[in-house]
């Protein structure tokens, strides 16, 4: 229970005049001790006007951004309109070398009314592969999605997923779904990794769903000869291919923002964002770091820079905020 002033004042009086001890006057009036001796402490230091109540908030907060950093973010916000609140500030951290949360970005673009809706749905997968990976070229996904180019048709583009990095090893734009264009696909992959000239013990297994192209017997004497195994979901449960089947959507709605009438323009376009995939995307679930910090091994350091980083501005604000106290 919280007592105006003019009470605690006169709760004050009638202690200072009971014949009762302390303790027992105060408990008839059932004020605990400790509460009326700091209220006490403060009467005889500060006078009645000590016993006002305070303000719970602070009138500093140690850790407040400064007015030039949240202008920063703003002005990073309005260049990188296309990033949330999560990937402005890991982007901001590691170029500005300044830490800044999630959370403290999202107030300030709230503040800044920069804050608007999501502009399409993801996919979200149900379950979790059941046997994780733990390091790149262990496991690859692979899927055809479609994608139209008016006056041509119909195009597959066939893509090769690094499952633990989410990394796009490979991808082929075709005319066709079949099991040729799988293994000129998975050919592409092995050049580009390595794993058909570096001598491994275990080659990258393949997952798939049970499309026509990759039940075939074409594709299970090519994978035998490329000493790889073939891992199929469930029929029916795409969420096993969950991270493939997660890239296909967040391409799609990128690039199928503009139409295109030629093949060469789509192939450019998906070439265009795949690189901003692997050096721009921050994925949530790689601890914000982006496909190719995983892939190649130099997610640690990252990781180890930031947390510095982290350390170095809150004892910075920690150093500012004794000043302006001071």
């Amino acid at each position: 229970m919280r007592y105006p002033a003019s009470e605690k004042r006169e709760i004050i009086r009638l202690v200072e005049r009971s014949h009762l001890p302390t303790k027992r006057t105060l408990d008839k009036l059932g004020i605990p001790r400790t509460t009326f001796y700091r209220w006490y402490d403060r009467y005889q230091t500060g006078g009645p006007e000590a016993l006002e109540d305070r303000s719970p908030k602070p009138s500093r907060v140690w850790n407040r951004i400064p007015e030039p950093i949240r202008e920063k973010i703003k002005d990073l916000a309005l260049q990188e309109s296309d990033l949330s609140p999560r990937e402005l500030a890991v982007q901001f951290t590691d170029t500005k070398k300044y830490f800044v949360s999630e959370a403290s970005v999202y107030r300030i673009l709230k503040s800044y009314d920069l804050i608007t809706s999501s502009a399409y749905v993801v996919l979200s997968a149900a379950d979790e592969f059941r046997d994780k990976t733990t390091r790149p070229n262990q496991l690859w996904q692979t899927d055809f999605t479609y994608l139209k180019v008016i006056g041509w048709g119909w195009l597959y583009l066939s893509t090769i997923l690094d499952d633990f990095s989410r990394h796009v090893i490979a991808w082929k734009l075709c005319t066709t779904m079949k099991t040729g264009d799988v293994t000129d696909t998975l050919d592409l992959a092995l050049q580009a990794s390595g794993c058909d000239q570096a001598t491994v013990l275990h080659k990258p297994r393949l997952l798939s769903d049970n499309g026509a192209s990759y039940i075939s017997g074409e594709l299970a004497d090519w994978l035998e000869d490329q000493q790889m195994d073939h891992v199929r979901g469930a029929p029916y449960h795409p969420q096993t291919q969950g991270k493939i089947e997660r890239w296909h959507q967040t391409l799609k709605n990128r690039i199928l923002l503009e139409n295109y009438y030629l093949p060469g323009d789509l192939r450019q376009q998906i070439d265009t964002f795949v690189d901003h995939y692997h050096h721009r995307r921050y994925h949530e679930s790689l601890q914000n770091l982006t496909p190719a910090d995983v892939y190649l091994g130099r997610g640690q350091a990252i990781l180890n820079q930031r947390e510095r980083i982290k350390r170095k501005t809150i004892e910075t604000r920690r150093l500012l905020h004794r000043k302006s106290a001071a």
